[in-house]
């Protein structure tokens, strides 16, 4: 299941604690970034153990457009974690929401 830059904007705003994870390159992270705790994507599969517990749970997931975080997302849904959102359009679109 996807979610807006809006929706995501909103409940930051609010300071929802969420599981926010970027999995973009360091660099890129480095960059500029929205406080996710980083994750490139292709290092994802190293960190399932520390996910399990959250298995369950909202897990936001966010890349430079959106590319990247779907494959995430589908990658750790194939995994069996049951509720990942992709960030529609990523940081780029986020960004667009603050100009």
């Amino acid at each position: 299941m996807d979610i807006t830059v809006e929706e995501l904007k909103e409940r930051l705003e609010k300071g929802e604690d969420l599981h926010f994870y970027d999995v973009r390159e360091e660099h890129e992270y480095e960059e500029d970034n929205l406080g996710a705790i980083l994750i490139p994507l292709g290092e994802l599969p190293d960190h399932l153990d520390e996910l399990e517990a959250i298995k369950d749970e909202e897990i936001i997931i966010h890349c430079r457009s959106g590319a990247r975080s779907g494959k995430a997302a589908r990658y750790l849904e194939s995994q069996g974690f049951s509720n990942v959102r992709n960030v529609l359009g990523g940081i780029l679109a986020y960004r667009e929401l603050e100009d």
